[in-house]
């Protein structure tokens, strides 16, 4: 299903639904959703953080640093 399939398809399903507390719901995600798209997480970061998450990724590159993908998720 293509992008306009699916705007067309959502519109549908939505001009069906008589619940308010729904309607306002998927209002406030699909707000919420494009919000936190146009605003980067980094950009919310302070100083700190920032520096934090640089030094984690350094960290990274080193080989012996890294924990087994099954042993984090066990």
């Amino acid at each position: 299903m293509g992008t306009t399939e699916l705007k067309n398809s959502l519109l549908e399903m939505m001009s069906d639904i008589q619940d308010e507390q729904l309607l306002q719901s998927l209002y406030d995600f699909l707000k919420s959703h494009k919000i936190s798209k146009t605003s980067l997480l980094w950009d919310k970061l302070s100083d700190n953080e920032k520096e934090q998450v640089l030094v984690a990724f350094e960290e990274s590159e080193i080989e012996e640093n890294l924990i087994p993908y099954k042993e984090v998720f066990k």
